[in-house]
């Protein structure tokens, strides 16, 4: 049956980090996207293209967080498009990261330190000398951390660093990529704190980094920092195997 009356759009809501809720507009999706574009290829990275198809996948009572991931893997996907797009999904998964963890580093420390399993044993994740040090010297360390460098990953990068390396305590992530980069660097001087912060301010700067053992374990209560190394066989026999061995 044909009406001339206009449908009505049911209205969406988004669930704050605070619990209220407040009605999703297309336009605070667009300015928050807009905070995060400095240094883009603006010609390629179609902000409203981006809020057009984010929007038609909300539903009404989406948390914040849950709408900043929406937002970044919709960019990662249209990465195939242009290269920024792929840098744009990693801060905006940055700066939820940002919003949901700890500015002060002795306090994810201390997080990381008050653990317990199941059963309500100890299960810290700390070294009781990293603790040491972190309190010794909580408030050099959160001079020399730059969290604007955490921007320089790219969405893989970031999601590389959120799956595997980034600690976390009850399944959420405590860590930010510049704490994971400190507590490797603190991990292996400890009190030799110059040579911690020229190892953070290297890695961070993206110069190099250590290998997985190294951080998966620095900082930690089994701090096992071993790497394997490859070498080239002299020759493929067990002599040309001994010979390089040798």
């Amino acid at each position: 049956m044909e009406t001339n009356q206009e449908l009505e759009v049911p209205k969406k809501y988004v669930t704050k980090r605070d619990g209220t809720k407040a009605e999703i507009k297309a336009v605070r999706i667009k300015e928050r996207l807009q905070g995060l574009v400095e240094g883009l290829n603006m010609d390629y990275v179609n902000l409203d293209l981006i809020v057009a198809k984010v929007f038609r996948g909300i539903y009404s009572g989406i948390k914040t967080s849950e709408l900043d991931t929406l937002s970044a893997e919709t960019c990662a996907y249209m990465s195939l498009v242009h290269p920024d797009f792929s840098k744009l999904a990693s801060r905006i998964e940055i700066s939820n990261l940002h919003k949901e963890t700890e500015d002060d580093y002795l306090k994810v420390v201390e997080a990381l330190d008050q653990l317990v399993d199941k059963q309500g044993r100890n299960a810290s994740l700390i070294h009781p000398e990293l603790l040491r040090v972190v309190k010794a010297n909580r408030d050099k360390i959160n001079a020399r951390l730059d969290y604007s460098r955490d921007f320089n990953y790219d969405y893989f990068g970031f999601k590389t660093l959120e799956r595997s390396y980034l600690l976390k305590k009850e399944g959420k992530i405590v860590e930010r990529p510049q704490h994971l980069l400190m507590r490797c660097s603190l991990g292996i001087h400890l009190d030799d704190l110059e040579s911690a912060f020229e190892t953070y301010d290297l890695m961070s700067q993206l110069w190099f980094t250590h290998a997985t053992p190294t951080l998966f374990n620095s900082g930690t209560p089994k701090p096992q920092m071993s790497s394997c190394f490859l070498l080239t066989m002299q020759s493929d026999s067990m002599e040309g195997i001994f010979d390089t061995l040798k």
